[in-house]
């Protein structure tokens, strides 16, 4: 079946007879830059040559490779234009020839540019404050219109005068900021076709570095094995890198310099006066590079390099003695000698004590040399960060020194050491000379030497006159020689002891005395008093005697009595003769003298003991003591408590807290009251915590302690339950076995179950206890004295008192309603007959 175009064509070529005809498909053609296109060119009728022409008006030679020509059969050809370009635009001829006959036909190519984004990177890196220009070149025909947008927004120019389009179409950010950082959408179209295309491009905006030193300025101590840290901070974007340099070289992590992760912080190991300077902390990134000075300072502890022991002789004009040190600061130098201290400009008084110091060297002149400049010399050296103290010994050779007491006492018979202490460098060798004759001798055998480093001491034990006398001591070393004479003196017995007064009370009285005129040459060793009735035999007794006596206190008087006294004084030769009795005449029976009163505070704080001292008892034994108590804000004082005889103190606990208390404590004997003691004290503050362990303890709490003592109970009362029930059968467990199993315990017996019940008594009163325990029943008083007699010097004697009857019931003291505990506990040793009673 003949398609249409052919019936047409044929009809045409049967109505033109030999006419040809030409058409070119498609008749006009838009071809975008860089593309490629063909056209085709048909011919009716019969045409021997079809060729192609060029808008320059050339034929297309086959042969070109932008635009090929090609004849496919024998009506039809091909005009291919590969990757046009602009000049491939312009009007192209199809031309048909066969003979003398010639047809034609034209097609227009136009040629334009799509858009296309010759230069649009992403990211584009800007420095903050730089005029920034974000490049997007487009280019396409007709030319494009460019949009830009920001976060997806048209970017207002007129809002922001920052913004603006340049002529080839950049965007330029004026002082560009970290808050323009963002993708940017560069949008191109071509109205006339209705093209549109964009490119995102991302703007990163980089911040300059900043930087700060945690310190500028960084102290360090060298040769002490110590390291020094440096540090800077910096900030930027991107996050800059840090670097230290110091003398322009680049610090690296290894023995000497460590680095942390981020460089920050650079620490210099084992640190030297090397090390001292400029450290330069860099911060760097893509935007520049800050750098920040950090010094170091680098102080050096003193230290002394030089310093030597020196000799010097005695009479020497002088010895200079030097010390060296070094340090950073430069250290500054002293020395010192025994407690005395030499700096730079002082001397001593006498100008033969001279210090000198020049930079690190100081030196100390001593002139006239003596033998007492010998010593232990001390150099030290100081500056801002320590010091260093070194010694140094100064030797000076002298001749020897003899010293020590030139008299020596004692008396025929005892032993008597003579001295000669010796000082000598070097040391010296002594001999003792008697008469010219060396000791010890044929002539005197009852001598005897000892030698020591620093004396020696000649034992003589005189048996006769002839020992007493002068003895020469000689000692001599490679300086010299030096004797001197010791006397050896015959001791005598003292003189008489003076009685300067009595002080009489009722039952005892002071005698007041004088030191012998004479000592004898030999110390006091002991004193002998002695006293009686006007025209009875003599009572005496002996006490020792120290530099302190000059009171001695006789006891066993009788009340109103006169009596006679006179003393001696005895030492290691005899006893003197008695001093002139005095006659004193002794006080009536009164009431005692008061108590003097000391106070300590007890463990805890609110509990309180409270010493008395006894005075005189005025002739009468003390029967018993009253104290009473009080805090000093109150109107009322506590109930008096009675306290026996023979105790010195009492103990008041369960007081307030932080409150001041008075006490008031009387002795009573048969005359009466005495005056009372008194004394005050503030109890402690409150504690608010409790100790976990006291004294060393276990350490345990307080709730440990309870929850173990209540599993102690527990057990125990399950172990009397469990003998009760075996043993006697009652008990939980017989209660149990009876009332749930219905069977007898074990070895049941008849017994009435009250038995198994303790009895306890019950104190209905609320008011706290006042508790007085004693160990022994009240016995009189042994002692007794005036109100300043020293009863540590001379112990009382026995009096001859009567026993005095005590009734239990007079006086008995009240004390229900007290406040506190109170505790008496007597000096002596508890009786086996004590009684203990408690109020």
């Amino acid at each position: 079946m003949l398609q249409i175009r052919d019936i047409i064509w044929r009809l045409l070529f049967i109505g033109c007879a030999a006419a040809i005809q030409v058409e070119i498909t498609p008749t006009q053609g838009e071809i975008s830059v860089g593309e490629s296109k063909f056209f085709l060119c048909e011919v009716v009728g019969d045409a021997k040559d079809i060729d192609w022409y060029a808008p320059s008006g050339e034929k297309i030679l086959p042969n070109r490779p932008d635009i090929f020509v090609s004849r496919s059969d024998e009506t039809t050809s091909t005009l291919t234009i590969y990757h046009a370009n602009v000049d491939s635009a312009g009007i192209y001829k199809c031309v048909a020839k066969n003979g003398d006959k010639e047809a034609q036909a034209t097609v227009q190519v136009k040629i334009f540019q799509k858009i296309t984004f010759e230069s649009a990177p992403s990211p584009q890196e800007f420095s903050e404050g730089d005029d920034a220009e974000i490049v997007c070149d487009v280019i396409s025909s007709p030319p494009p219109t460019l949009i830009w947008k920001h976060k997806g927004s048209k970017i207002q120019f007129a809002k922001d005068v920052r913004f603006k389009i340049l002529d080839n179409g950049h965007l330029q950010i004026r002082s560009i900021k970290k808050t323009d950082e963002g993708m940017y959408n560069c949008e191109a179209r071509v109205m006339a076709r209705g093209e549109i295309d964009f490119r995102m491009i991302k703007v990163v905006v980089n911040v300059l570095p900043t930087i700060r030193a945690r310190q500028s300025e960084v102290n360090a101590t060298a040769d002490v094995g110590s390291s020094a840290l440096l540090a800077c901070d910096a900030d930027g974007f991107p996050e800059p890198t840090v670097t230290w340099a110091h003398n322009n070289v680049v610090l690296e992590t290894g023995d000497k310099y460590s680095l942390n992760e981020d460089g920050s912080e650079l620490v210099i190991k084992d640190v030297a006066k090397v090390d001292e300077g400029e450290y330069t902390c860099i911060a760097k990134n893509k935007a520049g590079e800050k750098a920040e000075e950090v010094s170091l300072n680098v102080f050096v502890q003193p230290k002394i390099t030089y310093l030597n022991n020196q000799t010097a002789a005695e009479f020497d004009e002088q010895v200079t003695l030097t010390c060296e040190a070094s340090g950073d600061p430069t250290p500054t130098i002293s020395w010192s000698f025994e407690n005395r201290v030499f700096a730079e400009g002082q001397q001593s008084l006498d100008r033969n004590i001279v210090v000198r110091s020049h930079a690190r060297v100081s030196s100390l002149t001593l002139k006239n040399v003596q033998f007492t400049y010998a010593g232990q010399y001390l150099c030290t050296a100081g500056n801002s960060i320590g010091q260093d103290d070194q010694h140094m010994y100064l030797e000076v050779r002298y001749s020897p020194k003899i010293q020590g007491p030139v008299a020596t006492y004692t008396w025929e018979g005892n032993a008597a050491n003579i001295s000669c202490e010796v000082e000598a460098h070097p040391g010296a060798s002594v001999l003792w000379f008697r008469d010219g004759l060396q000791l010890p001798s044929a002539n005197m055998t009852n001598t005897k030497i000892y030698n020591t480093p620093t004396a020696s001491h000649l034992e003589v034990t005189p048996d006769s006159q002839y020992e007493f006398g002068s003895y020469n001591c000689t000692a001599t070393n490679a300086m010299g020689t030096e004797s001197k004479e010791f006397l050896l003196i015959q001791a005598d017995v003292p003189s008489s002891p003076e009685i300067q007064g009595v002080e009489p009370f009722s039952s005892t009285a002071v005698v007041v005395f004088g030191e012998p005129d004479s000592m004898g040459g030999v110390p006091i060793i002991r004193y002998r008093v002695e006293w009686r009735l006007p025209g009875q035999q003599w009572t005496g007794r002996e006490y020792d005697a120290d530099d302190a006596t000059s009171r001695i206190t006789i006891a066993g008087l009788k009340p109103e009595t006169t009596y006679e006294v006179k003393m001696s004084a005895i030492n290691g030769k005899g006893e003197s003769e008695s001093c002139p009795a005095s006659t004193f005449k002794t006080e009536p029976v009164r009431e005692p003298s008061a108590p003097k009163l000391e106070v300590k505070v007890q463990k805890g704080g609110n509990s309180l003991k409270v010493n008395w001292i006894k005075q005189d008892d005025g002739g009468s034994p003390i029967m018993y003591y009253l104290v009473r108590y009080k805090a000093r804000h109150a109107s009322h004082w506590k109930p008096e408590i009675r306290i026996p005889n023979a105790s010195e103190y009492v103990v008041l606990s369960g007081l307030d807290w932080n409150t001041e208390y008075e006490v008031h404590v009387v002795a009573v004997n048969q005359q009466g009251k005495s005056e009372p003691g008194t004394v005050s004290f503030r109890t402690a503050t409150e504690p608010t915590t409790v100790p976990d362990a006291v004294d060393g303890g276990s350490g345990l709490g307080t709730g440990a302690i309870v929850g173990i003592l209540i599993v102690v109970f527990f057990l125990l009362l399950v172990g009397v339950d469990v003998t009760c029930y075996f043993l006697n059968k009652c008990g939980l467990l017989m209660c149990i076995a009876v009332n749930f199993c219905g069977k007898a315990g074990p070895g049941a017996k008849s017994k009435d179950i009250e038995e198994g019940k303790a009895a306890f008594t019950k104190d209905e009163s609320k008011e706290p206890i006042v508790e007085v325990r004693t160990e022994e029943e009240p016995v009189p008083n042994q002692e007794g004295g005036g109100p300043t007699e020293p009863n540590e010097t001379t112990p009382l004697t026995e009096p001859d008192g009567k026993t005095v009857k005590d009734d239990s019931t007079k006086g008995e003291t009240e004390v229900k309603n007290a406040t506190a505990e109170v505790k008496t506990v007597p000096s002596e040793a508890p009786q086996a007959n004590g009684n203990e009673s408690k109020a």
